[in-house]
């Protein structure tokens, strides 16, 4: 049995920091990372914009209690506002820390780093390396690892997370490369396993991000909160859905109809193109629903809308958002230079997750906490962002809170023995597991599953929601599910079976779909990313808390938690 004083899933920028912190803290702690991709293909290597921070090196006016309000405003007042005190005071130590750990930012004139606009932010706080922000960060961490000798395990693909007696033990791996299974135990484990953009059938995240951490900690019986607040990002490049940053409006792009008109002014006359992600991408499908979406001819009545950066010129397009047109030129064949990019929203962010306190350890319930089990990153829930997340934001919770949960499993592992695990008993439990997936003759194949699951996710809890689609919507998961029984495996070999680990993939999808729906089903308002045509407006005297949503395959207990309101008194949402 391998052995560990602490383990962390995931390896992306919140399990990264949290790594450093731990051994920068302790070196002589024995800390290991497994990681589902090759050490520097996680998700966070795609994270474009930036990063917010009040260091006023644009803006002398900014200040920590402005960042503050406007990440709670910007989360429809659901954020809780001691864990967003802490996120925008630490943001400036953090920047100069990566700064220093070798991260190369975007730089003014005169030296310093620089900062852009970005959407629901009052002041330009957003530090970036071009549009290549989370490969710089991710790079530089991974280096920082290697000097500590952190040992990181790729390419392994965490089946089952050990909980027994309340308490976090270890974890079952499985390797890729040869279908070995492993157990570890540790003193801590910490989920960092970011997002489950693969639930939809058109996503900006890659494809390892299927919700695997999340599906472990609802299938080990613990809460996920505030699931129903999915974040559609408004534009995705049609129609490959892949992300065109934040950054690129920040620089001064335009929003376009197929009238030529700024249709932002109609919906928040103020911040214009720089309006919270859910107002924008309501904004974008009411244009298309109203028939002023463009189509593949450049007319009226299409799916999409025009983001339009010609205005800005060459030069500043190609130094401030390179990947952006690159992405444009090689999957859409547009030239952002002289042609506007057609867009629109696509699924980007999880502002719910694993619930957690400050100090990144996971809730049992509103009042009770599990040992030694932590969370960080778009994983965790420790909700900074609430309803809807505010862009650049997310990089600054994955390394203010990986960083701050790495302190406190440095601290909490200081006077820890190792767990007593029956390691037999979960290799066993594991093998059969796999062994019955590669001997299931069903009839259907894996993929025709997952399609037709994402395409229900798609249309019955997307943009807009009502309670007959979403009840509709949950009848048809149902019976979706149950074909997952009936799925049959081409590849029945150990090596590298791909295959394989899709199927233990669309089980974690399943279990994190059917928790979102129903978790949106009982949410009687809209807030934020939530947004009920049947109930358009918000409920804080019923709903202004945390959803906790426990899963069992009977079906999903809905409790709720209260949001901590200690700066900000909720008030109207305008922009």
């Amino acid at each position: 049995m391998l052995e560990h004083d602490v383990i962390i899933v995931g390896g992306g920028l919140a399990g990264y920091r949290a790594a450093l912190e731990i051994v920068r803290i302790n070196p002589i702690l024995n800390v290991a990372l497994v990681a589902k991709t090759h050490p520097i293909r996680s998700h966070s290597v795609a994270a474009q914009g930036g990063m917010a921070a009040s260091l006023k090196n644009v803006d002398p006016e900014d200040s920590w209690e402005a960042h503050a309000f406007d990440t709670v405003k910007g989360s429809d007042y659901l954020a809780d506002q001691d864990a967003v005190a802490i996120l925008t005071q630490e943001a400036p130590d953090v920047v100069i820390d990566l700064e220093h750990l070798g991260v190369l930012f975007s730089r003014l004139p005169d030296g310093r780093i620089a900062q852009r606009a970005f959407g629901g932010h009052s002041h330009n706080r957003t530090c970036y390396a071009a549009d290549k922000t989370g490969h710089a960060i991710l790079h530089e961490l991974v280096n920082n690892l290697r000097r500590y000798g952190v040992q990181i395990y790729q390419e392994r693909y965490v089946m089952r997370l050990i909980l027994e007696d309340g308490e976090a033990k270890g974890l079952v791996m499985f390797h890729l490369l040869d279908g070995h299974i492993e157990v570890v135990r540790a003193k801590a484990v910490m989920f960092a396993t970011g997002g489950y953009g693969r639930v939809y059938n058109t996503t900006s995240n890659d494809y390892a991000s299927t919700g695997d951490g999340l599906a472990m900690t609802a299938l080990a019986g613990l809460p996920l909160e505030d699931m129903e607040f999915v974040q559609f990002h408004p534009t995705g490049l049609y129609p490959v859905g892949v992300l065109i940053s934040e950054a690129v409006r920040g620089e001064g792009a335009y929003l376009i109809n197929a009238d030529g008109d700024r249709f932002m002014a109609n919906y928040a006359p103020s911040r214009m193109e720089l309006a919270p992600r859910d107002i924008t991408s309501r904004a974008i499908a009411y244009e298309i629903r109203a028939g002023r979406g463009i189509n593949s001819y450049g007319s009226a009545g299409g799916p999409f809308v025009y983001l339009d950066l010609r205005h800005m010129g060459k030069e500043k397009i190609m130094s401030r958002v390179p990947f952006c047109w690159e992405e444009a030129h090689r999957l859409v064949g547009v030239d952002a230079v002289t042609q506007p990019m057609p867009v629109r929203p696509t699924i980007h962010y999880c502002m719910g997750g694993i619930p957690v306190n400050t100090d990144g350890q996971v809730r049992r319930s509103a009042d009770e906490l599990v040992e030694g089990f932590f969370a960080a990153g778009e994983t965790a829930c420790v909700s900074v962002h609430g309803a809807n997340r505010l862009g650049s934001n997310s990089l600054l919770e994955c390394v203010v809170y990986g960083r701050r949960t790495g302190a406190s499993i440095a601290r909490y592992v200081q006077n820890r023995k190792l767990p007593a695990i029956n390691e037999q008993h979960y290799i066993t439990e594991a093998k059969q597991e796999i062994q019955s997936l590669l001997e299931q003759k069903g009839k259907y194949r894996i993929n025709q599953i997952r399609q037709e699951f994402q395409d229900t996710m798609t249309q019955f809890c997307g943009v807009f929601r009502t309670s007959e689609l979403m009840g509709e919507g949950l009848e048809k998961i149902g019976e979706i599910q149950q074909k997952y029984e009936d799925i049959y495996l081409d590849d029945k070999g150990n090596c590298w079976n791909t295959e394989l680990v899709e199927a233990l993939e669309l089980k974690s999808l399943m279990v994190v779909g059917n928790t979102i729906l129903q978790s949106a089903f009982n949410r009687q308002e809209s807030r934020g990313a939530h947004f009920r045509e049947d109930f358009p407006n918000r409920d804080d005297g019923q709903f202004l808390k945390h959803t906790m949503a426990y899963y069992s395959p009977a079906g999903i207990d809905i409790q709720y938690m209260p949001v901590v309101v200690n700066m900000f008194e909720p008030k109207e949402r305008k922009y």
